[in-house]
């Protein structure tokens, strides 16, 4: 009778493994869908049609990026997590989304660990501390000195909560006292530094590149734990004297969970093909974003599901502490 049930067992989970390469091997069989918090035009946009194209040429199946704006990404990433876990419909999540929603939002309709399958980080990038040319610092120590020496606050300027979240960790970190300029875009922060209107800001590093070559902005350092290539001559936080400073922002492909891991693992070995691709890495150098995780120091062998669900969790603990201890109520 054991020897009849061991037997019986094996047969079942032969079947399943047959069953699951079955539907691996098929997919995709119709139209894929890759959905994003952002409105068309901007970088993680970009970024989603080219991996977009990439997939439909190796697949010869279409793959539609929608665009669904609104509430912080939180629309967009309720969709794909209410959506059936058969490998269709994708989430474009960039770190915000997954990291500071889930503590910044205390009733969000999404849980970022156990509503998605993580697949791969598709690209990275630091964040950019710049201040404007007025701004008698050419080093973040020297900033930290102006800023405790003004009677009053250095203000800056911020688009999104990522971006704030940035110069509150930079404020409390340093023990100085600045004042948050919030402005509905990153075009508007930098013309608001540019412009003279505030000193500071923490951005993503295309924008901040032309100011600065331009002579409207200075680059005092990048806020990864590396420095970044395509600012060698820039210091990080940490070199700065902040060791513990590291925010590096991501952009990563998310399942709904319960999606086979056999899709999975399909989807993120094409990933991760996608962005070694010379023309997809020059591509993405003149956005400003490294492919897959090289920002984050995290090699294509590592970008998986582990590695994803990881990072969420040290982020979002590490992200709660500055929201907490400044105060930031969601609005």
């Amino acid at each position: 009778m054991k020897k009849t049930l061991i037997r019986a067992m094996m047969l079942l989970s032969c079947m399943t493994a047959l069953a699951g390469n079955a539907v691996a091997q098929s997919y995709p069989n119709k139209p894929v869908q890759m959905v994003l918090g952002f409105p068309p035009g901007g970088s993680t946009d970009i970024l989603a049609r080219l991996v977009a194209s990439k997939l439909q040429a190796a697949w010869g199946q279409p793959v539609v990026v929608l665009n669904k704006p609104g509430a912080s990404t939180i629309i967009a990433t309720d969709t794909v997590a209410k959506s059936p876990a058969d490998g269709y419909t994708l989430l474009l999540g960039a770190s915000s989304g997954n990291t500071i929603n889930p503590v910044l939002y205390p009733k969000l309709p999404y849980n970022p660990i156990r509503d998605f399958a993580p697949i791969a980080i598709m690209g990275s990038f630091p964040l950019v501390l710049a201040v404007h040319p007025s701004v008698p610092a050419n080093n973040v120590r020297q900033l930290i000195e102006r800023a405790k020496a003004v009677p009053a606050p250095l203000n800056y300027s911020s688009a999104s909560t990522l971006f704030q979240l940035s110069a509150e960790m930079f404020k409390q970190m340093a023990n100085v006292n600045l004042t948050h300029i919030p402005y509905k875009g990153s075009a508007q922060a930098l013309g608001a530094l540019t412009a003279g209107d505030v000193q500071l800001l923490f951005l993503d590093p295309a924008p901040v590149m032309a100011q600065v070559k331009g002579g409207r902005a200075r680059a005092l350092a990048v806020t990864s734990t590396k420095r970044w290539a395509l600012l060698p001559d820039v210091p990080t936080m940490a070199e700065s004297g902040m060791p513990d400073y590291n925010v590096t922002a991501w952009i990563a492909l998310f399942a709904p969970a319960g999606t086979p891991p056999d899709i999975v693992a399909k989807l993120q070995a094409e990933v991760n093909r996608i962005m070694q691709m010379p023309d997809v890495r020059e591509r993405l150098e003149t956005l400003g974003i490294d492919p897959g995780g090289r920002a984050l120091g995290i090699e294509p062998a590592a970008n998986n599901a582990d590695t994803i669900t990881q990072l969420i969790r040290e982020e979002g603990a590490r992200y709660a502490k500055v929201i907490k201890t400044a105060n930031i109520k969601a609005e």
